[in-house]
């Protein structure tokens, strides 16, 4: 769009900041002019100028909308959007965009999903933590020990991280059931192993692993609740490498202490980094890890150039992708 040059990407520090977020002057076209900032807060004058945000986890707030008369776009360096006040950028008539339709995150989130799956199947923390005590703990740790073959996958969420998921559950001949607002076609269904499409407590009362891929709206905050959790085997895993708020954490916490549930593998957390109260990070059965599911090198590359293409798209006179808050 004509006259429209002013970039501003927003890089939270726990995701590397301005260090992380320094290439991008270098990807954007040569016309953009761009600052890297770790808060929306930083550098006032240049969100006043600004005509578009990237922003990596940073919150973009009403305030700070408010405090952009230029803006024209916000784009989300990420599949999620819930760190952006998504209804007031709609009352600005702002687009808000994730990098959804590039799957830039689906392969390592999946292959991440599948990490923390094998560690709790497996026993892999409590395995290694004991051998580093000159402890033998087969004789206490087989009992608990399982196999991903057989069990049924339970995932919240197939868009298009849930679908990589699913074609693994595949390969590790698991049963895949799944719950959304919409249901796939059935083609797709189909190339995905015969996934079946179910309401959320049937699938939280028959699954044996529970994945969550959903993303973090007003709706979907604490999906997982206590009662939601009460509907789940005692033998059940619940592994979440979307948004942690997706789960009420002392709920979770509570489950878990209780011997409710087998364990958890949790790579996301509310708020992030955690506090040191967070119950979770003294809980039995956990396997946990800082959000590192959409990080790889690899990744990292992928979702800076999906942001940067739509972003580029958007200054030269195009309609942007993967809009989040349409009329």
């Amino acid at each position: 769009m004509t006259g429209l040059r002013n970039v501003l990407a927003i890089v939270a520090p726990h995701v590397g900041g301005r260090a992380a977020g320094a290439g991008l002057a270098t990807v954007l076209p040569g016309e953009a002019r761009v600052t890297v900032v770790e808060s929306a807060d930083e550098d006032p004058a240049a969100l006043r100028e600004a005509h578009v945000v990237i922003t990596a986890l940073a919150p973009v707030t009403a305030g700070h909308l408010g405090a952009a008369p230029e803006l024209a776009l916000v784009q989300c360096a990420s599949h999620g959007f819930d760190y952006v006040d998504v209804a007031a950028a709609r009352e600005r008539g702002i687009p808000v965009c994730t990098i959804g339709s590039s799957g830039a995150e689906a392969q390592n989130v999946a292959e991440q999903t599948f990490a923390l799956m094998l560690a709790l199947a497996k026993q892999l923390v409590p395995a290694h933590l004991a051998l580093t005590e000159a402890d033998w703990a087969l004789p206490r740790l087989q009992r608990s020990i399982t196999e991903l073959s057989g069990k049924t996958l339970g995932i919240v969420g197939l868009g298009q991280i849930g679908q990589q998921v699913a074609r693994r559950a595949a390969a590790f001949d698991m049963t895949v059931v799944y719950a959304g607002r919409r249901r796939v076609p059935p083609e797709t269904e189909a190339r995905l192993g015969g996934a079946r499409h179910v309401p959320l407590d049937e699938l939280l009362r028959t699954a044996d692993y529970v994945t969550l891929h959903a993303p973090l709206t007003e709706e979907t905050r604490h999906l997982l609740d206590a009662r939601r959790l009460a509907l789940l085997k005692p033998t059940a895993f619940v592994v979440n490498t979307a948004r942690g708020a997706l789960i009420d954490q002392d709920a979770l916490a509570d489950a878990l202490e209780r011997g409710a549930l087998a364990g958890a593998g949790i790579d996301v957390f509310d708020p992030e980094p955690p506090t040191p109260a967070l119950r979770l990070l003294k809980s039995p059965n956990v396997v946990l890890s800082p959000h590192v599911a959409g990080v790889t090198r690899e990744t990292l590359v992928r979702i800076a150039l999906a942001a940067v293409r739509n972003v580029s798209s958007f200054l030269a006179g195009e309609s942007p992708r993967d809009v989040v808050n349409r009329p």
